[in-house]
């Protein structure tokens, strides 16, 4: 009886993570979209589209700068407070920014005060996704067997590509259905408005599940530390910076190829239907890879899988772009969709387990949450400037952002080698902290016996 109210609870956090995940990353990648298609017209006018464009993405970075400072602050509440009170409020934050967004007066109306309140909710939103991920993951993860977790914590990370596709198949059909005046009169906001639903539907959810059993447990033996952050980055500064390195290469193609692409092939004159078709089509399958890639960090281990993802992205980014410039339909579609698909799960995937596996239970919230958001600025939110004003500057050409994802590829997996391995089925054993709440000298050694045990 107990193993199977055991295992209903695993599958409702599960549940409650993903879809309250897909919630926060519809909020985050619906304006994504709207930056390519509609934000720089609307919000940001100039005579050069291009140039509005860029701004819409400054805007978009903005977010990202938020999200390390919603990381410390969630992941010090989810150590101190708990995981699910932590991710009940981050849903709010970023699902009512984005419904409000729908709701804002453009440029036109209301002059500077449009990009200016623009730019205050995207801050709202950066803030609030900074403390989901580590949350989300870290529940299903303290949740799930020690030999499936690599399974069981990859179905939190179904909620970013449902994220992203939900939002880009709402503009697809809008673009296809909508003439350009009525999209960019009022079709924009309805991806924004219907936001809503995501929102009550995973608050529902996520209302419904229990707090961490670990988490439980470290606040029975009043284990809590008092400073989980200043703890983590004192005691495992190094592992967060390779951890960080490691993240770089999965948050910067992930944006360049569902984001990036668009203004690029806009520059070099392909349609926005074909290329949004095409990463529909491929986030589609990566709701069927990352799963498949989650089990297989569990057999062959977190490092080879990421790795193996790492050297994949490195190696198409250049067909990627010459496709592009060839305007071919067919290359174009089949490297975006092995990029997506394959690529990115392989990397994407492992990240769920082999990060929350790095640190002990009680700085464990805020280990993940620093790793996860200074990975994604620098990843993400610095690329959506750089690679639109590359574009500019170099006349269009791609060998700005091939290096851009090459310098990546080879620092993330550089860090990744450095790091150990952590599936308890490689080790022959679990981590024996993963559970145990532990103090001092313990909590040290608790914290580096994965990479002792990956030495012998």
């Amino acid at each position: 009886m107990a193993d199977r109210q055991t295992s209903a609870m695993l599958r409702r956090v599960a549940a409650a993570s993903t879809i309250g995940t897909a919630a926060e990353y519809y909020d985050f990648f619906v304006y994504g979209t709207a930056a390519v298609l509609v934000f720089g017209a609307k919000f940001f006018p100039s005579h050069d589209p291009l140039i509005g464009t860029l701004a819409a993405f400054a805007t978009y970075a903005v977010g990202f700068v938020a999200r390390p400072i919603g990381g410390i602050v969630f992941g010090h509440f989810g150590d101190k407070v708990g995981r699910k009170k932590a991710l009940i409020v981050t849903i709010l934050i970023v699902g009512l920014g984005t419904f409000v967004i729908g709701l804002l007066p453009d440029y036109s109306q209301i002059g500077i005060w449009a990009p200016a309140s623009l730019v205050l909710i995207r801050v709202l939103q950066g803030f609030g996704v900074g403390g989901e991920q580590a949350g989300a993951v870290l529940l299903t993860a303290e949740y799930a067997p020690p030999r499936e977790r690599g399974f069981f914590a990859s179905l939190v990370q179904l909620g970013a590509p449902a994220g992203f596709l939900i939002p880009s198949g709402i503009f697809a059909i809008l673009t296809a259905a909508l003439t350009h005046e009525q999209l960019m009169d009022w079709g924009w906001r309805l991806p924004f408005l219907g936001s809503i639903v995501l929102v009550v539907v995973g608050l529902y959810i996520r209302l419904r599940t229990e707090e961490s059993p670990v988490f439980a447990a470290i606040r029975q033996t009043k284990a809590v530390e008092s400073r989980p952050v200043v703890e983590v980055v004192k005691q495992h500064g190094a592992t967060i910076a390779k951890g960080v390195g490691a993240k770089l290469i999965e948050a910067c193609t992930f944006a360049m190829y569902t984001m990036i692409v668009l203004a690029y092939g806009r520059a070099h004159g392909i349609s926005d239907a074909l290329l949004l078709q095409t990463i529909i089509v491929a986030v589609v399958l990566e709701l069927i890879t990352i799963p498949l890639a989650g089990a297989l960090s569990d057999r062959i281990g977190r490092r080879v899988t990421f790795i193996t993802g790492a050297v994949l992205h490195v190696l198409l980014v250049v067909p990627l772009f010459h496709a592009i410039d060839s305007g071919s339909r067919l290359a174009i579609q089949t490297v975006m969709i092995l990029a997506i698909s394959i690529g990115h799960s392989l990397c994407y995937a492992p990240q769920a387990s082999l990060f929350p596996e790095l640190f002990p239970a009680r700085v464990r919230c805020s280990g993940i949450a620093l790793i996860w958001q200074v990975g994604s600025l620098i990843g993400s939110g610095v690329l959506g400037l750089v690679a639109v004003k590359l574009i500019q500057t170099t006349g269009g050409s791609s060998i700005g952002l091939i290096a851009y994802v090459a310098v990546l590829g080879i620092v993330s997996t550089i860090s990744l080698l450095l790091l150990p391995e952590t599936a308890p089925a490689r080790l022959g054993r679990d981590l024996h902290d993963w559970a145990a709440p532990q103090h001092g000298k313990e909590a040290t050694e608790a914290s580096v016996a994965p990479a002792l045990a990956a030495r012998r």
